[in-house]
């Protein structure tokens, strides 16, 4: 499979990990998600992100999911490598890369805080990576506690080459691509941005100028019509079909539940046999439950009545 360079665009979902209810990987059901995202008009895919719990996992543990995604995959797959320590970085990056990933993702500790430790942070983490490896820099400030401005991007993507994307993922962060597109026109190097957030600012972020979406929304077939639409100009379609989600997309964002509500979704759906999350990870109460299936109907409605 084809590295990753920054002309990378469409649609690369987070794949949940799913689990036994006991929380043993479920590698049936792996391969099933994966079919689902594929069937569904998916780019690419990205693993082992955070809401694909990659914390709870062992490194032997990530390496035997990268191993069964890659082999199944006929896209390009990513793979999160974050870490508190340098040394896993290196040893998860030569293990996935090994077996064909077409890049990494790596978002910073959260105990960086100034532009210069960010910087520096960066610099040393993708040499970690190894060279020639690309990688997708993650820019979560609402989990990582990291603030990363525009003008700090540009220079850690100016001063290391290897960084071929960002995963857009601040809120409110439409200025920031603004920005990055704007420095990019005056002369910078050009990066693919995707973005995730669950998609909820999507239809925004694309006439900002993003590239796609990378985010784990439980429909991923919304988040591949929207930016085919928005890249053929038909931006009003994008939104009705945004619109429609829009219920569902924003429930997902609920802080502590939205991995819950997500997996309840695909379960329902058939992509994955069971909505497990591997503990610590809170279950869907039966009111929740109730909300999201009632969401779910007038989804179905709705697209019907746009046809």
């Amino acid at each position: 499979m084809p590295l990753l360079t920054a002309d990378a665009r469409g649609v690369y979902p987070i794949s949940v990990t799913p689990f036994t209810a006991d929380g043993r990987i479920d590698y049936d059901s792996l391969d099933r998600v994966t079919d689902f995202y594929l069937d569904k008009g998916a780019t690419g895919l990205t693993i082992l992100g955070i809401m694909g719990e990659a914390h709870k996992l062992t490194q032997a543990e990530s390496r035997e999911v990268a191993a069964r995604v890659i082999a199944r995959a006929n896209v390009p797959v990513i793979v999160g490598v974050s870490a508190p320590g340098l040394a896993a970085i290196t040893e998860l990056s030569a293990a996935v890369m090994d077996m064909g990933a077409a890049g990494v993702m790596i978002a910073p500790p959260g105990s960086l805080r100034t532009d210069s430790q960010i910087i520096t942070y960066y610099t040393q983490a993708v040499a970690a990576a190894g060279e020639g490896v690309p990688v997708v820099l993650q820019d979560f400030p609402l989990t990582t506690g990291v603030q990363i401005d525009p003008g700090t991007i540009r220079r850690i993507v100016d001063a290391l080459p290897q960084i071929v994307m960002l995963k857009h993922e601040d809120w409110p962060g439409l200025a920031k691509i603004t920005a990055l597109r704007k420095a990019e026109a005056a002369g910078g190097r050009r990066i693919s941005i995707l973005c995730g957030n669950g998609g909820l600012f999507l239809p925004e972020e694309m006439g900002r100028g993003a590239d796609g979406a990378m985010t784990g929304f439980a429909f991923p077939e919304m988040l591949t019509e929207v930016v085919a639409l928005c890249q053929t100009g038909d931006a009003e379609r994008a939104q009705d079909i945004f619109d429609a989600h829009l219920p569902l997309v924003r429930y997902e964002q609920q802080p502590g539940a939205g991995l819950a509500v997500r997996k309840y979704v695909l379960a329902k759906r058939g992509a994955i046999a069971s909505e497990a999350q591997r503990n610590p990870g809170p279950a869907l109460p039966a009111e929740a439950r109730a909300e999201v299936d009632r969401m779910i109907t007038r989804l179905e409605r709705r697209l019907a009545e746009l046809g």
